[in-house]
């Protein structure tokens, strides 16, 4: 008698988590030790209210267009799993004779999946579990990065030549745009990669340095003065240097996160009136974590392979680890996945070097060498006529 195998998607969806859905059930197939493939719908919600997907039976033709398919094709939450819903989940996973549980998400979702494991072991319950990283904001520790942050850093950097390029060819204004990044700001690093391809300069403000608001409006109205136009990238959770956030939506997420927002409008809102010159905010928001057109070839095969190692993991008796991927960069960009202990990811965020930003709102060549590889490369090159 085969496996019966659960998979879960934990907070915000990214443009490949359905390859690491896909390597899932792929590898559950191909196994041959596998009964059922079952998926909780909308994450921990879906296994709190025994509201279960059956994947076992669907067509391979549509397993396959799973990694063209963005958000999350079994849906995801923000739901924090307390105390006192442990004994509902482990009720679940005995009703359904789940041997095996996937859990893909980021800090919160990892932890999860370590509390789920002890609380197994505790109850004598036979049950496999394994995390899958997902995390466009890549500040999961241990593994080298995640998947997701591939796709959303492609979407970032070429969005940002885009805009600089925009910017350039009608100066009148100061164009800030804001990624997202609660505390880690390596999405917002990479809109930072393009900038010897335009020629308009460009100055990126992350979460890891407080923000020095006179500081910073010298620099752009510097920067402005020079007549090519200007790009200012901003993360979403950056603050001020008594650590206040330039922006706050007042309102907090399902894990007790604060939700920040608005920040990009703030920025432009503070130059309008203390540099009197003519400042427009764009935000793609959600755009910039799930846009399928923009993902990164390597990112969906990553995804792809932490969700089929993570079941292959799982069906020769390992549990409580979470898949990591181990880079090299030289002479070419190779990797390999191993497994990390979840007790060693849970809740830690990894973030932004502090060494690569350079004068507080420059980004140095080193972050450019680590994440080129995993964008897919270099990014287009586009006509600069006016020198």
């Amino acid at each position: 008698m085969g496996a019966n195998i659960l998979v879960a998607h934990g907070g915000g969806p990214t443009a490949v988590i359905n390859s690491s859905l896909q390597g899932v059930i792929e590898a559950a197939r191909a196994s041959g030790k596998v009964d059922k493939i079952y998926a909780a719908r909308f994450g921990a919600e879906g296994l709190l209210k025994d509201d279960l997907m059956d994947l076992t039976d669907v067509s391979s033709a549509t397993v396959s267009l799973l990694s063209q398919t963005p958000a999350s094709a079994i849906g995801s939450c923000r739901r924090k799993i307390e105390q006192v819903d442990y004994p509902t989940l482990m009720e679940c996973f005995r009703k359904y004779k789940i041997d095996c549980f996937f859990y893909n998400g980021g800090n919160d979702s990892m932890d999860t999946c370590n509390k789920i494991n002890i609380m197994a072991q505790k109850e004598k319950l036979d049950l496999k579990v394994i995390g899958i990283p997902k995390t466009m904001d890549n500040d999961l520790a241990v593994t080298d990065h995640c998947p997701g942050f591939g796709s959303a850093a492609r979407y970032a950097a070429i969005n940002a030549v885009e805009l600089a390029l925009d910017a350039s060819a009608l100066p009148i204004h100061v164009v800030v745009l804001e990624l997202m990044g609660r505390n880690a700001g390596w999405v917002t690093a990479a809109s930072a990669l393009g900038e010897k391809l335009t020629n308009c300069p460009m100055l990126t403000y992350l979460p890891e340095i407080l923000v020095d608001t006179d500081k910073m409006l010298s620099d752009i109205e510097k920067e402005f003065a020079g007549g090519k136009g200007l790009l200012v990238t901003v993360s979403e959770g950056i603050k001020d240097l008594d650590g206040k956030p330039l922006a706050d939506t007042g309102i907090v997420d399902g894990f007790g996160h604060k939700v920040p927002g608005g920040t990009a409008q703030a920025v432009s809102d503070l130059i309008m009136k203390k540099l009197n010159i003519k400042s427009r905010a764009e935000k793609p928001g959600l755009l910039g974590r799930t846009s399928i057109a923009y993902a990164s070839d390597i990112d969906r095969e990553e995804a792809y392979a932490v969700g089929k190692y993570a079941v292959d993991s799982a069906l020769v008796g390992k549990s409580g680890y979470m898949v990591s991927i181990d880079a090299e960069r030289k002479p070419k960009y190779s990797y390999k996945l191993s497994l990390v202990e979840l007790s060693k990811v849970a809740n830690v965020e990894k973030i932004f070097p502090k060494e690569w930003i350079i004068g507080g709102n420059k980004i140095s060549g080193e972050f450019a060498d680590y994440c080129l590889p995993l964008i897919g490369g270099n990014l287009p090159e586009f006509a600069i006529l006016r020198k």
